[in-house]
């Protein structure tokens, strides 16, 4: 949306404004709903009169934090803006269709708005595409707002209690009590979260729908885009204790919006990205049609940051916590990330994994020149042959056949047998 600093909106006008989180829409200005302020209007802009409703909302004490949410994006709010987030929060909560915020400024408003849906990814019924309306008036240091919802009928608070929202608050449900019958009792941050990225990219499908934008999508409907996947990251991760922002942002390579999280994960905080995670078709001929060979690509769940900086850059509305850690990258641990080509070192590590009746030998490199040394020679060297050879003596076969996949922007080589 355009900003409009300089310019008031007169009582009688209302505002309609997509501030979703993750698709901006210009709409054209229409006219105030009938119930909204008429014939006090003139008497508010002389008498600086505020509804006793607004009076009283000034006076409640702001909680400054919420059990069980992170609210990472709240905190970056003066206390104003925390004001309202609470009064957003509260009042969509109950499906209130219109309802008085504290704050007046239209570019405040959308910031504060972002902030809550960033924050809070169970508020599924308004992370949509659709509009949203504000009424502010003259003079006045307070608005109207009004979200659009999305589920149930038509009328407020009954929609809460429609079927298809207690389907997907039971979905929801559902895939809590799933992660946690696949975690130890003891399981630590990066468990959780390797745990939560495995199971979204397993149980959901890359596909635009009309609950793509909301975790509806994923636990409901099994299929979203970026914003229902990280989401869902994010509603999860929260779920079992660890820490995790929502990122909206840039893909640099197309310019397009992506959404992805940032998770804390033993105090240091680290990159997750389902959504590219999720890429069924990534390997080489027909190994995506067999069940076999099915793997996760690992690679998105704590990547090297300046390497995933390189493709995408968060939005600069909101400041983002520093990443710089690497020890939970998926190579790091499991020694399969090489500073240089080295067909000796490949080696050792092609066996190790085979050993440890791996079918999948995945490994990357530190730096690009590294890399593309590696992707030249190792597809056609005799320690590819070898590797092949080692696989089928190890497991007793007379042939085998391999499939292979390259992510250059994170400098990965996959090989599956």
């Amino acid at each position: 949306m355009k900003k409009k600093s300089n310019r008031r909106f007169p009582a009688g006008i209302l505002l309609a404004v997509s501030i979703g989180a993750f698709t901006f829409l210009a709409v054209n200005a229409v006219m105030m709903k009938p119930r909204t302020v008429q014939i006090l209007d003139s008497a508010k802009t002389l008498l600086s009169f505020e509804p006793a409703e607004v009076k009283y909302m000034r006076k409640q004490e702001v909680a400054q934090e919420e059990e069980g949410h992170y609210e990472y994006y709240f905190r970056q709010l003066n206390k104003d803006q925390q004001r309202a987030y609470r009064e957003m929060l509260s009042s969509i909560r109950g499906w209130e269709e219109d309802f008085y915020l504290t704050i007046a400024g239209d570019d405040e408003i959308d910031h504060v708005y972002r902030a809550v849906l960033n924050d809070h990814p169970e508020l599924f019924w308004v992370r949509n595409r659709k509009a949203v309306y504000k009424t502010l008036y003259t003079g006045q240091d307070y608005c109207s707002f009004s979200p659009s919802y999305s589920y149930g009928g038509e009328n407020g608070a009954l929609k809460s209690q429609s079927r298809e929202v207690q389907e997907i608050l039971q979905s929801m449900e559902a895939a809590k009590n799933q992660i946690a019958s696949l975690l130890p009792a003891d399981a630590t941050d990066y468990e959780i979260a390797c745990t939560v990225y495995t199971y979204i990219i397993e149980t959901t499908e890359y596909r635009e729908s009309e609950d793509d934008q909301n975790i509806a999508g994923v636990f409901w409907k099994q299929e979203a885009v970026c914003a229902g996947y990280a989401s869902a990251i994010q509603y999860l991760l929260e779920a079992f204790g660890v820490n995790c922002i929502y990122v909206e942002g840039t893909s640099l390579k197309s310019e397009e919006g992506h959404a992805w999280n940032m998770a804390q994960i033993d105090g240091e905080w680290y990159y997750i990205d389902a959504t590219n995670a999720d890429q069924p078709d990534f390997l080489s001929g027909d190994a995506v049609s067999l069940a076999e060979h099915k793997t996760i690509l690992m690679d998105y769940l704590c990547p090297f940051p300046w390497e995933y900086e390189k493709d995408y850059e968060a939005s600069e509305l909101f400041a983002l916590p520093g990443c710089t850690a690497t020890g939970y990258n998926f190579y790091i641990l499991n020694q399969g990330c090489f500073d240089e080509y080295d067909p000796f070192a490949l080696n050792d590590y092609y066996q190790m994994r085979i050993d440890n009746n791996a079918a999948v030998i995945r490994f990357k490199f530190s730096n690009e020149a590294a890399f593309l040394e590696a992707l030249e020679y190792w597809p056609s060297s005799e320690e590819l042959e070898n590797a092949i050879q080692y696989y089928m003596a190890y497991n007793g076969l007379m042939q085998v056949q391999y499939h292979y996949g390259v992510l250059d922007s994170l400098y990965t080589l996959y090989y599956i047998f």
